[in-house]
């Protein structure tokens, strides 16, 4: 069959378009070429410029505030606290996509205003700019509620202390969201009741973009932990599908912490209580900062409050990473419950629609603030935490006024200064209020070796009680276990310190403080070690020679191919086996060419102090005397940090003499 060629007519009174050479090939029933198809012709187009129906003006506004279930719920809740409640119930159907109630004992809401409460922009929080620029409520905009509106079924059934009953508005039309409605007498106590069913029913297409039940729930049960941890003065209660999931009574702020963050927590953090400032500018820093041992594989477990309201900001996580740096490290998160108090106009909260963003007038002195307050907290003992637990206040009280430190927990007072300083003025500051580190060699007979001063202050002598036994601090020495393990009693029990651990985080800390006096002492080898170098540790030595001589290394090439090692830190001296200054030299030599020898002193400063201490150690096997691991357990004692290794582990830890009993069932 032989096919005709049929002649190609075109339309002199139509303009030809060309396509894309590229879309040629492509089937014209193709989605590809009807969406072509489709934007050629919408350029075409020009639509007339006007105003959006209010509904649809509320249902863009509700994509920022409405993202999920969750949001409506944090919103609810913050209505709630805001109005003052005491009791605050919230029960979910659904994952919350089906239904929402949120019930409080608050203030409640006049009749009158009822309507205006879901109409947009109508708020009592705020009047003019004066008072948004000094927000001190959870909520300010008056768009929560609409927006809930717009694309919900809402109830919201309120009652106030005067009125005779309560009263009930029933919006169940998008367009009756901004209409007014007169509210029709109901049951009610004093409070608010706010209803929301059928989540997103007026935009179907974002219902199609929720998540599992479950997965809903969860983040549910997240709102309402942060609110819940924001004020432990007000009991909560989550419901999902008419079964109790979260129970909690008003408490105090130690209590609720551990009530969301669990007994992990409860056994292993450190209480903070940090203030400065000037009084028109004062500033309260307070929470609990969970050890290394209670770290987790993410950072869900990490909780911020700012003013009362909870954030995840940059500035704020990179300040509390920074202070966590020297204790944890890998792919570990830190455990927190924080709140930072300060003049609402220092900070604004109006930059992003769920409000959990904030920006800091003088963002820089926050950091600093925060990053010493942390760095504090976990530089204390256990000892001084267990005499400071109930000292910390996480919320606001009802004065608003901030809530003062233990003196016995911070023996240099309260810290002042003004938030605008420069940073070498709040290095100078807290230097200043830390205790004093003695710059002596306490551990002589374990390391050989003298700190910066060259003298020698004794240890401060245990306090005994009348069975002779330390009543404080990390007790006597009794013995060493497996070359690895210090066994030492204290007036409580047994005490079982990883002397490696240990050592390493004292090395560690004396190291920066030598490093940030600026002198580090040199000990000079009487033999000098050489050792056979690769062109690459022959350059970084040459390059970094000044890096070196200031970490008090003397190392100098004697031909390419041969480097002598001539002194070490007087810190890392003591034992002059060839083969661990060697390993020390390689090591050290491999991180300044890994970080460069410009930023190894500043960014990477303490990987590579990590790397000195963790080398020169005491190793397993290493039998000491007892006064040698009395030494050590008194260093220990004056070193920040001790607790943790610098790979965040335990160094020590502590059985009660009930705990011993239990285990072989003394008493029973």
């Amino acid at each position: 069959m032989v096919h005709e060629r049929q002649p190609i007519i075109c339309d002199l009174a139509r303009p030809t378009v060309l396509s894309n050479p590229l879309s040629m090939s492509v089937p014209a029933s193709s989605p590809i070429s009807q969406s072509s198809a489709s934007a050629t012709a919408r350029s075409a187009l020009r639509l007339p410029i006007r105003a959006l129906p209010d509904a649809l003006i509320s249902q863009i506004a509700a994509g920022e505030v409405v993202e999920r279930p969750a949001s409506v719920v944090k919103e609810l809740l913050e209505n709630a606290i805001d109005a003052g409640a005491t009791r605050v119930d919230i029960k979910l159907d659904g994952g919350g996509a089906r239904r929402i109630v949120v019930a409080d004992d608050g203030c409640g809401i006049a009749g009158d205003e009822m309507p205006l409460a879901l109409a947009r922009h109508a708020t009592s929080k705020i009047a003019s700019l004066a008072d948004l620029e000094r927000v001190a409520t959870l909520g300010f905009r008056g768009e929560a509620l609409a927006s809930i509106a717009s694309v919900a079924r809402v109830t919201l059934t309120s009652r106030t202390r005067d009125a005779a009953h309560a009263l009930r508005l029933i919006v169940s039309d998008v367009d009756e969201a901004s209409a007014s409605h007169s509210p029709m007498p109901a049951s009610g106590g004093i409070g608010t009741v706010v209803e929301v069913a059928d989540l997103y029913y007026a935009t179907p297409a974002r219902r199609k973009f929720l998540k599992s039940e479950q997965t809903e729930l969860g983040h549910c049960i997240e709102a309402f932990r942060r609110a819940a941890l924001a004020r432990p003065d007000i009991a909560f209660t989550l419901s999902h599908n008419g079964r109790v999931v979260e129970h909690l009574n008003a408490a105090s702020p130690i209590e609720r912490v551990m009530q969301v963050l669990g007994n992990e927590f409860a056994s292993a953090h450190r209480p903070l209580a940090w203030h400065g400032g000037s009084d028109g500018n004062a500033l309260a820093f307070t929470g609990f900062v969970g050890l290394p041992s209670a770290s987790r594989a993410s950072a869900s477990a990490q909780y911020f409050y700012v003013n009362g309201r909870c954030v995840r900001d940059k500035l704020l996580n990179h300040a509390v990473r920074s202070a966590y740096r020297d204790v944890l490290h890998g792919e570990r998160h830190a455990v927190y419950a924080l709140a930072l108090e300060l003049d609402p106009a220092m900070v604004d909260v109006n930059v992003h629609p769920s409000k959990i963003e904030v920006r800091f007038r003088e963002s820089r002195g926050i950091h600093q603030f925060v990053f010493h307050g942390v760095s504090d907290a976990l530089a204390r003992s256990a000892e001084q935490a267990v005499s400071a637990e109930h000292a910390v206040a996480f919320n606001r009280s009802a004065s608003n006024s901030p809530p003062s430190p233990d003196a016995a927990w911070f023996p240099t007072g309260t810290v002042s200064y003004a938030i605008a300083q420069p940073l070498a003025a709040y290095g100078r500051l807290f230097s200043d209020g830390s205790r004093a580190f003695s710059s002596v060699d306490a551990l002589a007979v374990f390391e050989r070796a003298q700190t910066a001063s060259g003298t020698h202050t004794p240890l401060e002598e245990p306090r005994l009680d009348e069975s002779g036994l330390d009543e404080s601090g990390l007790g006597q020495a009794l013995a060493q276990l497996h070359g690895i393990y210090i066994l030492a009693q204290n007036a409580r029990g047994l005490v079982l310190v990883d002397m490696h651990a240990a050592h390493e985080r004292i090395l560690y800390e004396r190291l920066k403080n030598s490093l940030d006096a600026g002198v580090v002492p040199v000990q000079s080898l009487l033999i000098p070690v050489t050792l056979r170098a690769d062109s690459r540790e022959v350059g970084t030595v040459e390059e970094s020679s000044e890096v070196l001589r200031s970490l008090g290394f003397d190392i100098a090439v004697l031909s390419p191919t041969t480097l002598v090692v001539r002194a070490l830190p007087a810190l890392l001296a003591g034992n002059d086996d060839a083969g661990d200054i060697e390993t020390l030299t390689r090591n050290v030599l491999r991180d300044l060419e890994s970080f460069g020898a410009s930023r190894v002193l500043t960014e990477h400063r303490n990987e590579l102090l990590g790397t000195m201490a963790c080398h020169r150690a005491v190793r397993a096997n290493r039998r000491l005397t007892l006064d040698e691991m009395n030494a050590l357990l008194r260093q220990m004692e004056a070193t920040e940090r001790a607790d943790q290794c610098n790979h965040g582990r335990p160094t020590w830890t502590q059985w009660s003499i009930t705990d011993l009993d239990k285990l072989f069932m003394r008493g029973r």
